[in-house]
């Protein structure tokens, strides 16, 4: 059962010559054929190349050339993430025949530190949502229940990771999109600091709040990941000019004497009773290994919900108007120019990127733009005073990752109650600090994932915590059954 394995578990066997990277590779694309009918994680899947780049490894391998930190290692990107040569479609009819001429940084990353890509994973369309309920192709299952939703934008790529389609994927996190299906589908994911890792090449959605990173298995493999990802990067000007630590080096170390705060604001009524439990539970085993944990009040939290959808949807109108069908993208024939526009955005668009779009051109407005943009601007910045103020006399904030746990699918039909999805999470993007959701416990059977905040570009201290945490909690290392089988679309 090699698709199994962890990312630190398969490093090791492929060290010592146990495994070769051909033959892990087949074991994830076996499991894939087996499996993603029923999950659908992936949107394309690169299984030739896949091998071929397999084979290259092992060459190199028996040569003993360096082949790099994660050599022979599956890897499944979201399909937001440019890759040359494969098709790059953001769930989108839109972009449903794109393929990229280069690569975004992070798989160009991960491709020279020999990560082998296996496939493209499904999520919202242009990665708006919180269900995979809105690409434009089918909606990802969660690997624990196949009845209820991975969660999203993300979801394809969680789904995989739990499912054992993959050993560790990337995502893209806007407003929760990592951590929300990490809870949803009990694995970890990371949402770096702001400039940590780069986004040159990830198509945009909002552009100050777009963050990539990795979903694992668990944290040590979370902290590898980051390893190769995480630096400056010239082609992205947001990109932070500050070297990044081994994070590795930070598990293990005991936590004894960290100060975690507690905000009341997300242990509310709108928090289902299962995962309020399970993360006090989690709060406990911190206390245990020496952590002082205390209540403390984030007091504009109500408002970062609501100022987050005004600034992602007027930088997703900004973003999206590239989107014409003149140089890339859906073109459709029309008898006139007005009309062509009209046709390739009405038609190469799905309903929910439309409303974000008209949203957001609404709030940029001439008339609107004071009321509601520069409100929501000031809202964040009070948000992000809040966690200043916090993290004076914090090390950490711990909180739920998602306010509940996975929901059936289709039986959300409310936006506003989809967008609610977010609450846990947003805050987090709209202070640009680093964030981890992992696995704290079950609800009626689902999992439940407690969500760890940081100071900026205090990475290594949330994984610090998160792995002391992950190895004394007493979880189960239990693993979703995936019932029904059957092929996948191949490239």
């Amino acid at each position: 059962m090699l698709e199994q394995l962890t990312v630190a578990a398969a490093l090791e066997k492929l060290a010592n010559r146990e495994i070769s990277a051909r033959e892990l590779t087949e074991a994830v694309l076996t499991r894939i054929d087996d499996v993603d009918k029923s999950v659908r994680a992936y949107i394309t899947v690169t299984g030739e190349r896949a091998l071929q780049a397999a084979e290259k490894i092992d060459e190199k391998r028996a040569k003993g050339e360096n082949t790099g930190p994660l050599a022979g290692v599956p890897v499944a990107l979201k399909d937001n993430i440019c890759t040359g040569g494969v098709l790059t479609s953001c769930a989108s009819k839109m972009l449903a025949n794109f393929i990229p001429p280069y690569d975004a940084t992070v798989a160009l990353l991960l491709q020279e530190a020999g990560a082998i890509l296996v496939g493209k994973t499904n999520l919202d369309e242009f990665a708006m949502g919180s269900s995979t309920e809105s690409s434009a192709f089918f909606t990802s299952r969660n690997p624990w229940d196949l009845t209820r939703v991975p969660g999203g934008s993300s979801g394809g790529s969680a789904a995989a990771v739990a499912a054992d389609e993959t050993l560790f994927s990337l995502g893209t996190d806007t407003g929760g999109s990592i951590r929300q299906p990490a809870a949803f589908c009990g694995i970890v994911g990371l949402k770096p600091t702001y400039g940590r890792v780069s986004r040159f090449g990830v198509v945009a959605l909002a552009s100050s709040l777009d963050h990539v990173g990795p979903l694992t298995k668990d944290v040590r493999d979370c902290a590898l990941i980051m390893n190769v990802i995480a630096g400056h990067d010239k082609n992205d000007s947001t990109s932070a000019e500050l070297a990044a630590p081994d994070y590795t080096s930070f598990l293990g170390r005991e936590i004894k004497g960290l100060r975690i705060g507690v905000p009341v604001e997300y242990f509310n009524a709108d928090i289902e009773d299962g995962v309020k439990k399970a993360v006090r539970k989690a709060i406990d085993v911190f206390v245990s290994l020496g952590a002082e944990a205390e209540e403390i009040s984030l007091p504009h939290t109500q408002y970062a919900l609501p100022a987050f959808y005004i600034l992602a949807a007027a930088e997703a109108s900004s973003n999206l108007a590239r989107y014409d069908g003149v140089q890339y993208g859906l073109h459709m024939a029309a008898a006139n120019l007005d009309d062509f526009y009209k046709k390739n955005r009405s038609e190469g668009f799905g309903s929910e990127v439309k409303r974000r779009i008209i949203f957001g051109t609404y709030i940029l407005s001439s008339g609107n733009y004071d009321h509601y943009y520069l409100k929501a601007m000031k809202v964040r910045t009070l948000v992000k005073e809040d966690f200043e103020r916090a993290f004076a006399g914090y090390d950490l904030i711990l909180t739920p990752a998602a306010p509940t746990t996975a929901f059936k699918a289709g039986s959300v039909e409310d936006r506003l109650q989809m967008y609610f999805n977010d609450s846990c999470t947003v805050a987090a993007n709209l202070a640009g600090l680093p964030a981890i959701s992992l696995p704290c416990g079950f609800a009626d059977g689902l999992p439940v994932g407690l969500q760890l905040i940081g100071k900026p570009f205090a990475e290594g201290t949330v994984l610090q915590a998160a792995y002391a945490y992950e190895q004394n909690s007493g979880l189960p290392k239990s693993k979703p059954a995936v019932k029904e089988a059957g092929g996948a679309l191949h490239e």
